[in-house]
């Protein structure tokens, strides 16, 4: 049996506490939250204790934490449970600097520990099928693409808590919080980003330090040129659409179909669930599913720390160029 502490008893939480539950041979074993009672709400049908740090489990190794905490401090946690001998799971994103990112990769490399970063997307059967076809070379040689993720929050979500939309403990806005999956998703159709370019703004939200807008040109190492757009006051909703092109097709993934163009040829793929879970949830699962696996077989996870900085960067890059009006390179 697998032990699992959740750190993090919020929404997030719950979520991989969910996950935990549908997987064979894992459980949940501590909920750790300074908020007990709300640690206790997500441990108790589980059987799990609860904590409000990891120093309180005393001689106790979970075999896997995960990190479901705001976004600041998301390293300084990985390292805590690296440095008791446990292996780590990190939701998007891997922390709000660089400088975080660098340091939990350096404890990873001496604590001989898999670590895995949340980007659960890449785990949807259209992103698969996407990326085995770019693999194969049969969109020939990519020239380009786009990435949009149109949502909104209303005022009352950044009231909720005291952290959101504030640079210190969230980090960023629409692209850090909303944005980066499908950021890292164009990232890992085309590759390294050399340079970007970007403007944002806070149009529709009050009281937040951060942008609910931004808008970006991606310069890529390969030669490829990409767009990516995230927003948090895009009324109504949609889901996130993604195009990658090249020399001998094009694809666009949008309401959870892959669509690829060919000369002579249209192929689609479905993204599917089992009854009971949407698509993102059960991505998400087959993410905790790799990364269980990863531990077992003492190997890489599909997803991980370079992974998430890689993401970061470009996050922390857009950001910068948006403040500064310059282009910002990021080899």
């Amino acid at each position: 049996m697998i032990d699992i502490a959740i750190i993090g008893a919020g929404f997030i939480g719950g979520v991989h506490a969910r996950l935990i539950d549908s997987i064979e041979g894992a459980r949940v074993s501590v909920v750790i939250d300074a908020n007990l009672d709300r640690a206790a709400a997500l441990a108790e049908p589980r059987g799990a204790r609860v904590a409000v740090s990891l120093d309180e489990l005393g001689d106790e190794i979970p075999d896997l934490v995960s990190i479901c905490t705001v976004s600041a401090g998301h390293a300084d946690l990985a390292i805590a449970a690296l440095e008791r001998g446990s292996h780590v799971l990190v939701e998007k994103p891997i922390d709000i600097t660089l400088e975080a990112a660098a340091r939990l990769a350096d404890a990873t490399r001496v604590h001989d520990r898999v670590v895995g970063v949340v980007s659960q997307r890449r785990f949807l059967p259209t992103s698969q099928a996407l990326r085995e076809a770019i693999d194969g070379g049969t969109l020939g040689k990519l020239t380009g693409g786009t990435v949009e993720s149109p949502f909104f929050r209303a005022q009352s979500y950044y009231d909720s808590g005291d952290w959101r939309g504030t640079r210190e403990y969230d980090g960023g806005g629409a692209l850090m919080n909303q944005g980066v999956h499908a950021l890292d998703l164009l990232l890992w159709f085309l590759g390294d980003p050399a340079s970007v370019s970007a403007a944002s703004a806070c149009v529709a939200h009050e009281r937040i330090e951060v942008e609910d807008v931004v808008g970006a040109a991606i310069a890529f190492r390969s030669g490829a040129v990409g767009t990516a757009f995230a927003s948090t006051a895009a009324f109504p909703e949609s889901g996130v659409r993604l195009s990658v092109f090249g020399t001998e097709g094009s694809a666009t993934i949008a309401d959870g179909r892959l669509t690829m163009r060919f000369a002579d040829e249209e192929v689609v793929v479905d993204d599917t669930a089992p009854d009971g879970w949407s698509t993102i949830d059960w991505a998400h699962r087959a993410q905790y599913v790799d990364l269980l696996s990863a531990i077992a077989e003492n190997r890489a996870p599909a997803i991980g720390i370079e992974d998430g900085r890689r993401a970061l960067a470009s996050v922390l890059g857009i950001y910068e160029s948006a403040e500064t009006g310059r282009a910002v390179s990021l080899i």
